[in-house]
């Protein structure tokens, strides 16, 4: 069975509690469901994990990348500077989908650059908490083709 790591970087464990015109209403809990139900539709084995600090990602990275095929991952405002997390995905070799619930390119110019993104197979931005289930489903079909 295909694995996917489902990763969220700072501030995404207060969504349904973040401004809902940019974060929606649900919280980061009903979305791991939902991806999780998707993925065992479509025979995906989902792992989740959230943190605020750049490190425990790293490591979780690190630690779980072995058992896996591919990574979701919405490094919150750690996309824009978490080079330490770009080597710990490039060191992985898995194909990355990025993640992010608001149109980053519509907000503000810092949200617009994304050290991750010129090293990933794709990135979803704007489509809200169905991003998640976009980027599951494309990844699963470019893990089977690969």
């Amino acid at each position: 069975m295909t694995k996917i790591l489902v990763i969220n970087g700072p501030n995404l464990n207060n969504l349904g509690k973040r401004d809902s015109g940019h974060y929606g209403s649900k919280t980061l809990e009903q979305v791991n469901a939902a991806i999780e139900e998707r993925g065992r539709e479509i025979g995906v084995e989902t792992s989740f994990f959230q943190s605020n600090h750049e490190g425990a990602i790293v490591d979780h990275i690190q630690a779980a990348s072995s058992g896996a095929d591919g990574v979701i991952i919405n490094g919150g405002a750690l996309t824009q500077v978490g080079y330490s997390i770009l080597d710990a995905l490039l060191d992985t070799g898995l194909p990355v989908v990025e993640v992010h619930i608001s149109n980053i390119h519509a907000r503000e110019e810092f949200r617009r650059h994304s050290v991750i993104a010129p090293y990933a197979v794709g990135q979803i931005a704007g489509l809200g908490w169905r991003g998640y289930i976009y980027a599951l489903e494309f990844l699963a079909e470019h893990i089977k083709e690969s």
